[in-house]
């Protein structure tokens, strides 16, 4: 046998591996899709792809998919569902769409916003077809105004914050988890979500703002002069109810970036509002006590395609109009009003004042396998299944250090994943055996 012969046993033997590669990856990819859609996937050629690895649960944005398939035809549908790792498409023709299956299946491509290598696997689907969500409303009392201040005074007022120099006597500075802030006329305490209104801050509040704030007083957004103002420079975690010590109204203006804020009420319902750049957010009523509200820290919020950076609203599952967008840096001026009087708003059940300080009332050690089992049941399972979601929307991306070791390994090797989390190390390397 000469050295040619026998490179080409060799490069048959690779090229017969990675085959079968590529079916394994397609077989388990149909076996998501039935079980996330119930769709089944059919092995004749239709118009109706579905392509694996190519989701916004991925980091694939909604344009650069559009810019690989257009490639084999003209697109007559794009469906994108949320935080799901595939997308289906509809080409013109079942010629166009055997184009795109043969020339797409198992190839690697670049994820444009993070840099990091995913392989493409399709399937033929019979038809390109899933059930938008009901479009929602804003939580009661919630308003958000465009373009509240100008390109300018966005410019001043982000100058004006001094992240880098010394703390001043004037305010409150700290680093927490996600974000640096500052207070100006009381402190926030995030540890008991309070401030003690008997210690205010020297200084009040910046002068720059006072132009902003007769702005919302003049037009009607605000009916009372803010003297507690909290600037954040990150995303910042679920605000709770704050009754006892502020007024019944809280605004925010948001600068540099459009982001994503979740809204959630207490029965389990949840509202994405998109908020633009330079604008107002004013929650009042039901929205300000009744929801808890925050900005998940994220890398990517899913947003509609079309009205991209200018739509303020809900943002619904229309899958046929979902992107991706890239977080940046974001800054935000939170005003509140501290209230003097007793809190007699008709929400009691979350209203800390009128409900009183009620004791926390510890689990007990257990004393039987029942008492156990309920107490795992409540503080365990019922926490996990509550965070579920958000958990597994906040950990897509493997770890480098964790991949290049999982790809290290000799073939065969069992790997045991202790504390697997939503399993995103499992498909690394298919050479290995994960439990």
């Amino acid at each position: 046998i000469t050295s040619m012969e026998a490179k080409t046993g060799e490069d048959h033997t690779k090229v017969h591996k990675m085959k079968k590669k590529v079916l394994r990856k397609q077989v388990r990819a149909q076996h998501t899709l039935m079980r996330h859609e119930g769709i089944e996937c059919i092995s004749h050629a239709t118009q109706n792809l579905v392509i694996a690895n190519a989701g916004l649960g991925n980091g694939m944005s909604r344009h650069q998919l559009l810019r690989i398939v257009e490639e084999y035809g003209a697109v007559e549908t794009l469906l994108m569902p949320p935080n799901k790792p595939y997308s289906f498409v509809k080409y013109g023709t079942t010629e166009e769409a055997k184009k795109a299956f043969d020339a797409l299946n198992g190839k690697e491509v670049t994820l444009e916003d993070c840099g990091q290598n995913i392989v493409l696997y399709i399937n033929f689907v019979e038809k390109v077809s899933l059930q938008n969500a009901v479009a929602t409303s804003f939580p009661p009392g919630l308003m958000v105004i465009e373009k509240i201040i100008s390109s300018e005074e966005e410019r001043r007022m982000l100058e004006s914050v001094d992240w880098i120099g010394d703390e001043d006597t004037k305010n409150a500075q700290k680093s927490l988890k996600h974000r640096r802030v500052k207070h100006f006329g009381y402190e926030f305490r995030y540890d008991n979500n309070n401030i003690d209104k008997d210690k205010p801050l020297p200084g009040g509040l910046p002068e720059i703002c006072e132009v902003f704030l007769e702005k919302c007083l003049k037009q009607g957004y605000i009916k009372h002069k803010p003297d507690q103002l909290t600037i954040n420079g990150k995303p910042y975690p679920k605000s709770m109810n704050l009754s006892k010590v502020l007024q019944n109204r809280d605004h925010s203006i948001l600068l540099r970036i459009l982001i994503v804020m979740d809204f959630k009420h207490p029965d389990g319902h949840t509202v994405a509002i998109m908020l633009p750049r330079c604008s107002l957010l004013v929650m009042t009523g039901e929205s300000r006590y009744l929801w808890t509200h925050g900005i998940t820290p994220r890398k990517y919020d899913i947003i509609q395609a079309s009205e991209l950076g200018q739509k303020v609203g809900t943002i619904t599952a229309h899958v046929g109009d979902l992107t991706l967008n890239r977080r940046e840096t974001r800054t935000s001026f939170t005003f509140r009003k501290v209230r003097r009087s007793p809190c007699n708003c008709i929400y009691p059940s979350v209203c800390d004042s009128q409900k009183g300080q009620q004791s926390l009332v510890q689990p007990s050690f257990p004393h039987n396998e029942m008492e156990a089992s309920k107490l795992e049941q409540e503080y365990v399972h019922k926490v996990y299944e509550e965070i579920a979601t958000h958990f597994s929307s906040t950990r897509h991306s493997p770890w480098p250090r964790i991949v290049e070791f999982l790809r290290s390994l000799p073939t065969g090797s069992i790997v045991a994943d202790i504390g697997c989390g939503n399993g995103k190390y499992l498909g690394i390397n298919e050479d290995l055996y994960m439990v």
